[in-house]
């Protein structure tokens, strides 16, 4: 069977995204850190609709914690494989650069980059091996442009949009391919506490994006009409330029 694993899956963009590629016919690994009860949900939902879903908990700042969920599952399932990798997880602490403590720096990092790092060097072994692969990286508009008071979480994203393109190159003539897709202002729990009214007179389509917007994208991007699509970051922000 071939599997998706999504990290940051629980709830938002990452919950649209484990919907849309079971409705595609993937099994679903809902990768999680704390909220069971969301992951638990998105495996519900997922179900529901006929689909096959996993939950699959670890930190993926957590080199080893990541080693281990992930070996641990392959040991259970030597028939499956894991095809798709959407790395998904991240979060904000924003504050001003000279506001910015330590802690804000060194979570944002390891959240986003260091995770991007640790699970798709474990994941890529098996698709190097079978040929085949499709890793989607989720960045930002924030890493495309930057955002005031956003420089950590700028700096993580634009690494990662880095590494999507290097990392593209090296895998293409192994059938692997590594995109990226950069959400601009998406209705979710990590940018309710956003003023929308105001941002939406930035926006050129005039509202906010919804999760299952950029779940559509991950989508094509995973079928064989993107087989051709390696390397590239894709923008999903209303028109901001």
């Amino acid at each position: 069977m071939n599997y998706a694993l999504v990290t940051g899956g629980s709830r938002g963009i990452g919950r649209a995204i484990c919907i849309e590629l079971s409705n595609r016919g993937f099994a679903v690994l809902i990768n999680y850190t704390s909220n069971e009860e969301a992951a638990l949900e998105t495996k519900f939902l997922v179900e529901a609709d006929g689909g096959v879903a996993e939950l699959l908990r670890f930190d993926v700042a957590d080199g080893a914690a990541v080693d281990q969920a992930i070996e641990k599952w392959t040991d259970a399932h030597p028939d499956d494989n894991i095809s798709v990798l959407v790395n998904n997880a991240g979060i904000r602490q924003d504050a001003l650069m000279i506001f910015l403590q330590d802690r804000h720096w060194k979570d944002v990092i390891d959240t986003s980059l260091n995770g991007f790092f640790f699970v798709t060097r474990r994941i890529l072994k098996g698709m190097l091996t079978k040929r085949n692969g499709r890793i989607i990286n989720i960045v930002s508009l924030s890493g495309l442009k930057g955002m005031p008071g956003q420089t950590n979480y700028s700096a993580a994203k634009a690494a990662v949009i880095g590494a999507t393109k290097a990392l593209a190159q090296e895998v293409a003539p192994r059938k692997v391919t590594v995109n990226a897709i950069a959400p601009g202002f998406i209705a979710t729990d990590m940018t309710a506490a956003l003023d929308e009214n105001e941002l939406k007179k930035t926006i050129p389509l005039g509202r906010f994006g919804k999760p299952e917007e950029v779940a559509a994208l991950v989508g094509f991007l995973v079928s064989d009409s993107a087989a051709y699509i390696t390397g590239e970051v894709i923008s999903i922000n209303g028109g901001i330029l």
